[in-house]
């Protein structure tokens, strides 16, 4: 059987059959945030069906495409759809895409998700920095033989969500007069809802918001020495109401517009 290293190697080498360039800049595009990869210039399309060892995205919003080009005259590469733990992939399945783009060149990455609101304080429609995260699945995309040419055996979390690239970020909001919430990320392997009973608990943890992705890309990430920013799209009060998949990404939608904007000015501004 092929070690992870050769089949992220064997990825890349057919990824840059259909591109050249070397991006910098990584961009996860989560649920029903796909429209930011329009504003990626002279795009080239890869889908995840067609590159060695991708799996497909099963979920609505997640189209599974990666897409190359430049913003701002700078290479990047967009992952328009992820994977989900409670897809039924493994970890290390759902991680594969950011250990390919590691490869390619990305050192920093910037990682969007929707999530509910623990916080009291946030509404639908705000936006959260992420400053930290809780890991709440009881598994780890490095559980298992550690490949030493990502990163070491034991890697600190202590400032996974880069506090340059934060502060990059905040005071390109404050040039776009643009409100930010900063808080934590509680990451949940669902795919049901949190009962009020776990939201509390996650209060009482210090989560400010929950959903179900995003940490184990980071942990990657951060594996391989990427600088990570995170951002989440609050689309629910999560346990105060019944919500449906269907009203989480028409939430997304209201900010859509204004989370391209920042993204974009952010990579201008790097």
């Amino acid at each position: 059987m092929e070690s992870l290293n050769e089949r992220v190697l064997e990825a890349v080498s057919y990824i840059r059959t259909r591109v050249s360039c070397d991006p910098d800049i990584g961009i996860i595009l989560g649920s029903g945030l796909g429209d930011l990869a329009y504003k990626i210039i002279d795009p080239v399309e890869i889908s995840y069906a067609d590159i060695p060892y991708f799996k497909s995205s099963t979920v609505a919003g997640h189209e599974g495409k990666l897409i190359f080009g430049k913003i701002y005259g700078k290479d990047v590469v967009a992952m328009k759809g992820r994977l989900h733990y409670y897809e039924g992939y493994s970890m290390e399945d759902i991680t594969f895409p950011l250990r390919v783009l590691t490869i390619l060149g990305v050192s920093k990455l910037i990682v969007t998700n929707a999530a509910g609101a623990i916080n009291k304080k946030f509404k639908v429609g705000d936006m959260m920095l992420i400053t930290d995260h809780l890991n709440m699945s009881g598994d780890s995309p490095l559980i298992g033989r550690n490949c030493d040419v990502f990163g070491t055996r034991f890697p600190s979390m202590n400032n996974v969500y880069s506090t340059r690239l934060r502060s990059i970020m905040k005071d390109t909001a404050s040039k776009l007069k643009i409100n930010f919430q900063e808080g934590v990320y509680a990451f949940m392997p669902g795919p049901q809802y949190e009962t009020k009973a776990e939201v509390k608990m996650l209060s009482l943890l210090g989560a400010d918001a929950v959903g179900m992705s995003t940490v184990p890309e980071v942990i990657v990430s951060a594996h391989s020495g990427v600088e990570v920013l995170g951002i989440s799209c609050i689309t629910n009060a999560t346990g105060a109401e019944d919500v449906s998949h269907e009203e989480v990404l028409a939430a997304v939608s209201q900010t859509t517009e204004i989370l391209t904007s920042l993204v974009i000015e952010f990579i201008n501004r790097l």
